[in-house]
């Protein structure tokens, strides 16, 4: 199939309008958004992109339209796992929740324009060098490589937030210590000055060059068309602002997304492996003769693909330690709540502060009955938390 310049422009169309319309409608004016808001945008956004791959079934092409599904949902799985490390950076600059709309808007934004810059630039070695599937392979049997041992070795992370670009913001700008709204710059003692804003935007834009490095190489393992590429990838990221809102205490529980994400690139570094040996030029391998191997189809690739997520996710959300680990997270963030609330002017916060109490008895009762070894194992600053549990349980029984 060819993909008209008429194409291109109406993808290219529907995407920035989506992109304009997140940020008038939702992110300009700084709020949280509510549950509801965000099923309901998470749904939207989602079922836009599969009506997208059934225009390839329109245009009478159902192979492309498997090869869109599969990268889309590949794609959608690493973002989410994008996720995780957006919430370390904006909880490493305790970035007030009302603004961090405007933080995730940007990190799609920047997110999609980086991964673009990589689809052009991997579509133009394909032209000049069929054996880079040999190099692309290897990148993501490297990054599956990567993401077992980091999880063998509880290696949490946290380093995402220090990177060059924070250096070198620190180092050579003028940045203020606390927040100005949600503004990146503003003016102090009559001097301008750039905001934490900035940093946080930062963090982001630095660590989605990374994740492009490896989603790239990931998606083109399963179509070579450079606009299935980038259809899937754009539609991956739209709506992942609210599904960030929307699974907000879910992420931490998903604890084998991991293992699982491995597994899915591992399985499709072995298929660019292996097509690469199909379409084989190097001499030292057969003589620079193609290599007679049988390719996995990508309709194979899509069910393997959907069933180790399936499989990842519910293990994880049923795991004994899944389950200790939400107890334990809402047992903190209500008790924090319901503390805020207790200090506040009874008339700001007296229907909230029923709804919470009852929120922080329901999960005060469950992390009490969390086992020990996943306490000393789940729990940071145990201390800490301990004493906000002890205080919210003195305030709802009235002692001070």
């Amino acid at each position: 199939m060819e993909i008209s310049p008429l194409i291109w422009t109406v993808t290219l169309a529907l995407i920035i309008g989506l992109l304009l319309f997140d940020f008038v409608f939702h992110v300009r004016k700084a709020h949280t958004p509510t549950i509801k808001e965000a099923a309901l945008w998470s749904s939207f956004y989602v079922g836009v992109a599969l009506l997208f791959g059934l225009g390839f079934f329109v245009l009478g092409h159902p192979e492309m339209a498997t090869e869109y599904y599969a990268g889309y949902v590949t794609e959608k799985a690493l973002s989410v796992d994008n996720l995780f490390v957006f919430l370390v950076i904006i909880g490493s600059f305790n970035v007030p929740r009302e603004y961090q709309q405007k933080v995730l808007l940007f990190g799609i934004v920047f997110a999609l324009i980086a991964r673009s810059g990589f689809i052009f630039i991997g579509a133009g070695l394909i032209n000049l060098w069929s054996d880079v599937f040999y190099l692309f392979g290897i990148i993501l049997l490297m990054t599956a490589g990567q993401l077992l041992k980091k999880e063998l070795a509880g290696d949490t992370g946290g380093d995402e937030a220090d990177n060059f670009f924070i250096r070198f913001a620190r180092r050579h700008l003028n940045t203020t210590e606390e927040y100005h709204g949600d503004k990146i710059t503003t003016r102090v003692n009559g001097k301008r000055m750039f905001t934490p804003m900035l940093l946080v935007m930062l963090a982001i834009g630095g660590t989605d060059l990374l994740f492009a490095v490896d989603s790239i190489p990931a998606i083109y393992g399963l179509t070579q068309e450079p606009f299935i590429v980038f259809a899937a990838t754009a539609f991956s990221l739209m709506g992942l602002r609210q599904l960030y809102f929307l699974i907000d205490g879910l992420l931490d529980r998903l604890i084998y997304l991991s293992y699982g994400l491995a597994l899915i690139l591992g399985f499709i570094g072995v298929k660019l492996m292996i097509h690469a040996l199909h379409e084989n030029n190097l001499f030292f391998i057969n003589n620079g003769e193609d290599v007679s191997v049988v390719e996995i189809e990508t309709g194979l690739s899509l069910l393997v693909i959907v069933g180790v997520l399936i499989i990842t996710v519910t293990t994880s959300l049923l795991a004994p330690k899944g389950r200790a680990l939400r107890a334990i997270q809402n047992a903190e963030k209500y008790s924090q709540r319901y503390v805020d609330l207790r200090e506040m002017a009874p008339a700001d916060r007296e229907f909230n502060l029923i709804q919470t109490a009852q929120k922080y008895d329901y999960w005060a009762t469950k992390v009490a009955k969390v086992p020990e070894k996943y306490q000393e194992d789940l729990i940071e600053h145990r201390g800490q938390y301990l004493a906000l549990l002890e205080k919210a349980r003195g305030l709802r029984s009235g002692v001070r």
